[in-house]
């Protein structure tokens, strides 16, 4: 398997925040200094995507056919990585996280894919690490935050712009922002800024989160019959309700009736 190279550019890191665990019932959580739930595994179905915002985060699929090659910035819980590697067995996939207590919490307590030809993971800061890809992945899924909001570092419009830099040409950007974050209008905006306008939103059923996906070039399919019928497909395919989905993002984009405008 063919490795990104990788060269840890700043060696220094602030105080990382204390991993916690709590269960309820057959429902392991991954908590990061806080009460706040970061990543929830089902123990009797670990590849299920336990929190609603995950599974926003694969609306993705409504526009990409399964890719070569998946980035994660934040590993938390390992709720991607399982779901892709059940899912899209065929990827490769790369989890990249800052906080070494993360990842070993991880790798014991929540049944992370083998480590192999098809999933690794670096330790390393995430926005330093886009910067080396120049192309080379097609998916980017952002997932940062530190236990009270999300971390400066992966919404600032630098990062977007490695972000773009980094994604193949068809690549898609897909992160999870808090709604209620009173900055989210100019995260929004920065992010149209570095992807010309490209920007889909896609509200999570639950809790305030929303999936906000970038496009290094304009989808082949913005046709809102054409995605609902792919969503109907992608529903039958995968363990998802893809058509929940489709509705969310219908109704929190503009569109004419016929087309999803950006």
């Amino acid at each position: 398997m063919a490795r990104h190279p990788y060269h840890r550019l700043r060696p220094a890191r602030p105080a990382m925040p204390e991993v916690g665990i709590s269960e309820t019932g057959n429902i392991r959580s991954l908590h990061l200094g806080s009460d706040t739930i970061q990543s929830s595994m089902n123990l009797d179905n670990p590849t299920e995507l336990v929190l609603s915002y995950s599974r926003a985060m694969m609306a993705w699929l409504l526009f990409a056919d399964p890719p070569v090659h998946i980035t994660q910035i934040g590993l938390g819980g390992g709720s991607f990585a399982r779901w892709i590697d059940a899912c899209l067995p065929d990827c490769r996939q790369t989890a990249v996280e800052i906080n070494p207590n993360v990842i070993a919490v991880a790798r014991g307590l929540f049944e992370l894919p083998f480590e192999g030809e098809t999933f690794e993971i670096v330790e390393a800061d995430g926005a330093q690490y886009v910067k080396t890809l120049r192309g080379g992945t097609d998916i980017i899924l952002t997932d940062g935050f530190d236990g009270e909001q999300i971390i400066d570092d992966l919404v600032s419009p630098g990062f977007f712009a490695d972000c773009r830099q980094a994604l193949s040409d068809k690549g898609i950007f897909m992160t999870n922002w808090w709604s209620g974050d009173k900055r989210y209008p100019r995260f929004v905006a920065d992010l149209k800024e570095a992807f010309d306008g490209r920007v889909l939103e896609v509200p999570a059923e639950s809790h305030g989160n929303i999936a906000v996906m970038a496009f290094r070039q304009t989808p082949a399919e913005l046709n809102l019959d054409s995605l609902k019928k792919r969503a109907e497909q992608l529903a039958r395919q995968y363990p998802l309700d893809f058509p929940a989905l489709f509705s969310a993002l219908k109704s929190a984009n503009p569109h004419n009736g016929k087309h999803l405008h950006f």
